[in-house]
């Protein structure tokens, strides 16, 4: 048993600003791994890098030279008294990203880190250890890599599956008409394509305190309760003073200006409180807000409403009511949007549970990876004789 500093030495990154950087093929390197390419490299090939601030303890393995900025550690061949790649799951058996002394942002700090105490073994073993763990997590990798696959297209066929529904129906064999909406193309004859305006205005309902505020978001619309702390995006804040929100109630359709084009639009299902920065539009007619948020998130729609949004950058882009009110939608009779509502929930839930279950098992397959690696190189697994 010895401490880290006795195998290797965690060398700080340098100072390089985002604009200083030059044009080249050079890896840079931060806490989180790969953040752009420069023109010069300040460590040899190869290289572990470990998180020094932000998302610190990440340990990652560059066989290129790169160039490691101040926010990591950087640790290749010069720096490390026994064999790099072993040192490069030691790094990861240590849990360096549980602890933090830093008070702002988390750091991991080198004093700590290099007082560490691990097993050591000889020079030989080390590398036997190395070439076990390179087989055997190479194989778990594999796996990790076509499950990852598998949900990708998983929400590729979940997608496509909406996007059918909500343009085309779910009747076999009935008669098409072109919709005379380029981004919406052919629909059944019987379906008509009104302007928003004809569905919607735009609401100014007070605040009542006593509600929760709900929050939009582009993958899953609006919620159905207030988020817990844990739950919001940390870049989302509440305000103490609930009467600066607005009301909104059940079938409001709600979106987010500055994220509309990325399909940002939800269905309210209770009555609750958002952002003053929202458009609130209440229904003037009867049919289903939920069938309209599905059409507003299909891809041929976020492309549309980019077209109506205004601003000279993506970031800067907003979808402004009276822009939104002229975008033309496809709808069906309500008894058939409610029978694709029922569809699309019925298939999109047994794709989600399969999504659901996939993830799980990617995240047994990675616990089963850092135990497997914390095993070999405290010796709990004899490499001799492992197959």
């Amino acid at each position: 048993m010895s401490r880290l500093k006795h195998l290797l030495r965690l060398n700080y990154g340098d100072a390089l600003a985002a604009d200083k950087r030059e044009e080249g093929e050079i890896p840079v390197f931060g806490s989180n791994g790969p953040v752009g390419t420069h023109s010069v490299a300040n460590t040899s090939a190869p290289t572990i890098l470990v998180g020094r601030k932000g998302s610190f303890g990440k340990v990652v393995w560059s066989d290129l030279p790169g160039f490691c900025i101040d926010t990591a550690y950087y640790v290749d061949e010069r720096s490390c008294a026994g064999d790099l790649r072993f040192s490069f799951y030691a790094l990861q058996s240590l849990g360096l990203d549980t602890t933090s002394r830093d008070t702002g942002v988390p750091g991991l700090s080198r004093e700590d880190a290099h007082d560490r105490r691990l097993a050591i073994p000889s020079r030989e073993e080390q590398t036997a250890i190395a070439r076990f763990l390179d087989r055997e997590t190479s194989r778990i990798d594999g796996l990790i890599e076509k499950k990852g696959r598998f949900i990708e297209l998983l929400k590729e066929k979940r997608a496509a599956l909406i996007t059918h529904a909500v343009t085309k129906g779910i009747d076999a064999g009935v008669p098409m008409k072109d919709s005379g909406v380029d981004w919406i193309g052919q629909v059944p004859t019987h379906w008509k394509t009104p302007r928003i305006a004809t569905l919607f205005r735009e609401a100014f309902r007070p605040a009542d305190p006593s509600l929760p505020v709900l929050s939009v978001s582009i993958h899953n619309g609006v919620t159905d309760g207030e988020l817990s702390d844990d739950e919001r995006d940390r870049k989302v804040s509440l305000s103490e003073d609930r009467t600066k929100y607005q009301g909104v109630e059940p079938g409001d359709l709600v979106y987010n200006m500055m994220r509309a084009w990325q399909g940002a639009f939800g269905a309210v299902s209770v009555k609750g409180l958002v952002s003053p920065a929202y458009v609130v539009a209440r229904p003037i007619n009867q049919f289903r807000t939920k069938f309209i948020e599905h059409l507003l998130h299909t891809k041929s729609a976020s492309e549309e409403i980019r077209r109506f949004s205004k601003g000279i950058a993506d970031f800067r882009m907003r979808l402004y009511w009276e822009h939104f009110r002229a975008l033309r939608v496809a709808l069906p009779p309500l008894d058939e949007q409610d029978r694709i509502l029922a569809e699309i929930h019925r298939e999109t839930g047994r794709i989600d549970g399969l999504i659901a279950k996939t993830d799980r098992s990617i995240e047994l397959l990675k616990e089963k990876r850092s135990a497997l690696i914390t095993a070999a190189v405290t010796g709990k697994i004899d490499v001799r004789t492992a197959t």
